[in-house]
């Protein structure tokens, strides 16, 4: 099978949404009067994002949900993306998966396949994602890092720490019951963007930003952005492991004792989470709930923007807590 019968059979499909779709040197996008373009860019390389035993549907689905939670940070609604795709071989079993899972999520959020390339060589995927964002009397409605202000709270969606709990597994170093690996490696593989939450924070978040390195890392930027600080409660925020709950439930199969400065690491700076972590000011605490609600997402405060600068943990009793956790670097 040659490179433009792959994308034919697996890739191509009618434009709607662009005015010109695959199949030229270039993809057409008209976007909509009064809004502007959001674009994010994400690359998924094996052995580094992802393990070459993993599911080719799930991966697909993946692939384009890292690109789908930045949208969601900025506030952004979603519309086109290109696919570039390096492949070791043509495996058709392997790619009818593939393109399965993405198409299916892209069908989900009505985001369109628009163009990219395909070659041969170690097994790489990198997305171009095209968004909307309304502009109101001049004015962008999109989510920044940069809008914390003192006094603001600090929340998060869903759940942390989940898809750390998976890859220590994978690398040995962490053993836990098989129903507990089993929920973790789901969210490792098949994270959930919270593109309807980020719509419904437009005009109500001061900043926001997905959690793809860690919690702790991530607020990192949005503090440095906003030049201000945050106190941040570590129990809050380690409790939003979902895979401790089953943990618990299932104490009593074989398995390592998971301590309580361990739950905290990995809420903390596990990564790989895809939720939103976003401030608001506290009189918009109601607006914040509604917000959660519409968009069918559990949001949960663990913190409070700050204007000393720096970054401050405390635990449930409001003790202090050390802060030495350190986020993922590809480089580092």
């Amino acid at each position: 099978m040659g490179e433009f019968d792959l994308i034919a059979r697996y890739f191509k499909r009618p434009a709607t949404r662009a005015a010109l779709g695959v199949g030229d040197d270039c993809a057409l996008l008209q976007p909509a009067p009064g809004t502007q373009l959001a674009i994010s860019s994400d690359m998924l390389v094996e052995g580094r994002h992802f393990l070459g035993t993993v599911d080719p549907r799930k991966l697909g689905h993946k692939a384009l949900a890292v690109n789908l939670s930045d949208l969601a940070a900025c506030g952004a609604k979603p519309l086109a993306f290109t696919l570039a795709l390096a492949l070791p071989r043509v495996d058709e079993d392997w790619l009818a998966a593939f393109s399965a899972g993405l198409l299916a999520l892209a069908d989900a959020h009505n985001c369109e396949l628009v163009g990219g390339d395909t070659t041969q060589g170690p097994l790489n995927i990198c997305i171009t994602i095209f968004g909307e964002v309304p502009v109101l009397d001049g004015q962008s409605l999109a989510l920044l890092r940069s809008g914390a202000r003192p006094g603001d709270d600090l929340y998060v969606s869903g759940t942390l720490g989940d898809a750390r709990v998976a890859l220590e597994v994978f690398r040995g170093t962490l053993s836990v019951p098989a129903p507990v690996f089993e929920m973790a490696r789901s969210r490792m593989e098949q994270p959930t963007p919270r593109v309807a939450l980020g719509l419904a924070l437009r005009g109500i978040a001061s900043a926001a930003i997905d959690v793809s390195d860690g919690l702790l890392g991530d607020l990192g930027h949005i503090l440095t952005q906003s030049g201000v600080g945050a106190t941040v409660q570590a129990d809050a925020a380690s409790a939003l492991v979902a895979s401790r709950s089953i943990y618990r439930d299932n104490s009593t199969l074989p398995g390592q004792t998971i301590g309580i400065d361990q739950w905290r690491s990995l809420a903390l700076a596990g990564g790989d989470d895809y939720e939103l972590l976003f401030s608001a000011p506290a009189s918009t605490r109601a607006q914040v709930a509604q917000a959660a609600e519409s968009s069918q997402t559990a949001v949960t405060r663990i913190g409070t923007i700050e204007r000393e600068s720096g970054l401050r943990l405390v635990d449930a009793d409001g003790r202090k807590l050390p802060n030495n956790y350190s986020s993922f670097d590809h480089f580092a």
